[in-house]
């Protein structure tokens, strides 16, 4: 009789906590998909079902990955520069030009400096785009190791 209880209790015991594990991994899940739509909603696009971007969200002309808008982000090969702006040849070809300001920072390994900006040094830019396209830059990292920076 002792063994029988044994063997009662075990199964009671696997079958509750089968269904507590069970549950707890449907309730995370609905989480994940809420958490999700929500960053989805927040970034202009909107989640498939297998979790890639579509909808409103940009892809190409310049830019890669996903983004609020209003917030512009350029990748690419510095090829020209002056006191305040800096071009850039993007991955597709083109070119566009940034706005270097006062606030503007710029980074690399170490805090770096506008004179780290040369000819031929590869960048990431983010900043806030005019309606000329030109880019007020907030932040510019020299030598990027993003996916879709150009390589030397």
């Amino acid at each position: 009789m002792k063994k029988y209880r044994l063997f009662i209790y075990g199964v009671i015991v696997l079958v509750v906590g089968g269904g507590s594990f069970f549950g707890g991994m449907k309730y995370q899940e609905s989480k994940i998909q809420k958490e999700r739509s929500v960053f989805s909603a927040r970034m202009g696009g909107n989640r498939t079902q297998n979790g890639s971007l579509n909808g409103s969200q940009k892809t190409g002309n310049n830019t890669s990955g996903v983004r609020p808008s209003g917030i512009a982000q350029v990748i690419g090969e510095i090829t020209g520069v002056d006191q305040t702006t800096v071009t850039v040849k993007t991955m597709d070809g083109g070119s566009r030009i940034i706005v270097l300001s006062g606030t503007t920072s710029i980074n690399k390994m170490a805090e770096g400096t506008k004179t780290d900006l040369a000819v031929g040094t590869r960048v990431a830019i983010f900043g806030t785009e005019n309606t000329d396209k030109t880019v007020n830059a907030t932040s510019v990292q020299i030598n990027p190791s993003m996916p879709g920076a150009p390589e030397k």
